[in-house]
């Protein structure tokens, strides 16, 4: 889980057409943006969320700030948009969510770059997404005070969904996914990268194991082409004599609730069950992998990841057994949710606060010192949401929420807690418990254990900033006593944080490839 820290009071917000704008309820004097959009980009009838982003004069994209609940980040504005078109002035003002600072009315006076941005794509919840408008840069001298209007003009688009050019060793895919745009309702697709192993051009009658990698949260698929970019330690390390062969796939980080986790849930839809049937049978008949989507070939596949991907990385190993051989997970998100962060679900009223009546801790730095709390990340999102609901921002608390969580009446994620007040909802807990993981696995122990037999392997700082080493204590309490011995192995390392990994790359492929050998039977 990778989170920008922050410390902020956030308000409500509300979005209105400037014809409409006081009739509305918006002030008629104080700061406020005027935003329009460029007749060649106006789409009638196009519904999302608009933002309007306060940077420094010196700032070269304040765009870039979306998304940052960091105490020192740029100020920025969050409404909704119910319809865009050539005819929009839509106005963001004194009534807009807003943060760092508590209201608009309390921005210091100065001279600022503010951009605004329009978030309309449902499929990838990101603010950079494809098919998004912003608008340029404009500096301006604000006063709230003044009760100035500043006109933003968007006239920007976001490039199309296109993968990168495809290199020697790196294959991009974007394919069509028949069981999530059934799902959906509309075209979805598989968006990944392949490394292709050294000499794969050479020696055509080899067939290659498959590493899937998930990265942390919201990493793109395009990732692999940073790794492999000129002379980067990993390109070195896949290319060297010395190296295992193996693909390797890289899997997307966004959706339409922000990362998907990679497995089938309520409201994302079946992305466990398209990643095993469509996507890794696509690639292994494609670049010549051994298991060509076959389940009873587990030895050729391994799944790896960090934080985000450290939580996907085991639970595809427990949700598809006899899929994978073997699981490399760093510093996973909450795979006990007795300890989700510093909540524990099952008991607590409140996700906001403690029994003690103080605020939850949700992040913290190395020497202890808390850096934000559930309540703060919380109020942060809401900004974020469409209808100034947290549970559609888009980020960590948003997509944790929309995986584990049910599917509510409107269609949306049901909330595991009120925005407002942080009450837990407790009749939430039993769609939950399918997505934790310490729980999975002792309620279906007798059955998983032979299949799991030696495939299990964590590793997670003491100090990590998210709390996370508690709940792979509570998840260790089990395993290390279950019967029949899990033969995995649970790492820990004192002072270390969210970034700790407890072996390199080379290691790490070592070990993957005598556990692939193992299970072919050489």
């Amino acid at each position: 889980m990778h989170r920008f820290l922050l410390s902020i009071v956030i308000a409500a917000a509300w979005v209105v057409g400037f014809a409409q704008s006081f009739e509305a309820g918006e002030p008629a004097t104080g700061l406020r943006f005027e935003v329009t959009v460029a007749k060649d980009l106006a789409q009638d009838a196009r519904a999302g969320r608009l933002f309007v982003v306060i940077a420094g004069a010196n700032d070269k994209n304040p765009r870039r700030h979306i998304g940052e609940p960091d105490k020192n980040t740029a100020p920025y504005l969050g409404v909704d948009v119910k319809g865009l078109s050539e005819s929009s002035r839509v106005l963001v003002g004194q009534k807009a969510a807003i943060f760092p600072v508590a209201h608009l009315a309390k921005l210091p006076a100065g001279k600022y770059k503010v951009q605004a941005v329009f978030h309309g794509n449902r499929d990838l919840n990101i603010p950079d997404a494809p098919g998004n408008l912003y608008s340029e840069p404009v500096v301006v001298e604000l006063d709230p005070s003044k009760g100035d209007t500043v006109s933003l003009v968007l006239s920007k688009k976001v490039a199309a969904d296109e993968p990168p050019a495809d290199t020697e060793y790196v294959k991009y895919l974007k394919v069509p996914s028949e069981l999530l745009s059934k799902f959906h309702g509309r075209p979805m697709y598989h968006r990944a990268a392949v490394i292709l192993p050294r000499d794969f051009d050479k020696n055509l009658n080899e067939r290659y194991p498959l590493w899937v990698r998930i990265g942390g949260y919201g990493t793109r698929y395009t990732a692999p082409g940073r790794m492999m970019s000129g002379n980067s330690g990993f390109r070195k390390l896949w290319q060297a004599d010395s190296t295992p062969r193996m693909i390797l796939l890289h899997l997307d980080g966004a959706g339409p609730y922000g990362d998907p986790y990679q497995v089938n849930s309520a409201n994302n839809g079946p992305y466990g069950d398209a990643l095993i049937n469509e996507l890794i049978p696509l690639v292994e008949k494609k670049f010549r992998g051994i298991g060509q989507g076959d389940a009873r070939v587990s030895h050729a596949r391994v799944v790896e990841g960090h934080s985000t991907g450290g939580w996907v990385s085991l639970a595809l190993q427990v949700f598809y057994p006899d899929f994978f051989n073997g699981c490399w997970s760093h510093a996973p998100d909450p795979v006990d949710f007795r300890a989700y962060e510093k909540i524990n679900i099952y008991s607590d009223d409140n996700a906001f606060v403690n029994a003690e009546g103080k605020e939850r801790p949700a992040s913290r730095n190395k020497a202890g010192k808390v850096l934000t709390t559930v309540p703060l990340e919380t109020r942060s999102e809401i900004v974020l949401g469409r209808g100034n609901r947290w549970e559609l921002s888009g980020k960590d608390w948003c997509a944790w929420n929309a995986v584990f969580g049910p599917r509510g009446d409107d269609g949306l994620p049901r909330p595991l807690w009120d925005g407002k007040t942080g009450k837990i909802d407790q009749s939430v807990l039993n769609h939950w418990r399918k997505y934790d993981l310490r729980y999975v696995l002792e309620e279906n122990w007798p059955a998983l254990a032979p299949k799991l037999k030696g495939k299990i392997r964590i590793w997670v700082g003491e100090a990590d900033d998210y709390f996370l080493n508690e709940a792979v204590h509570l998840l260790d309490a089990f395993l290390s006593k279950a019967q029949p011995a899990y033969e995995g192995r649970i790492t820990y390392a004192k002072g270390q944080g969210h970034g700790w990994r407890g072996l390199s790359d080379r290691q790490m492929m070592e070990e993957m490839a005598a556990a692939m050998a193992k299970g072919s039977g050489k």
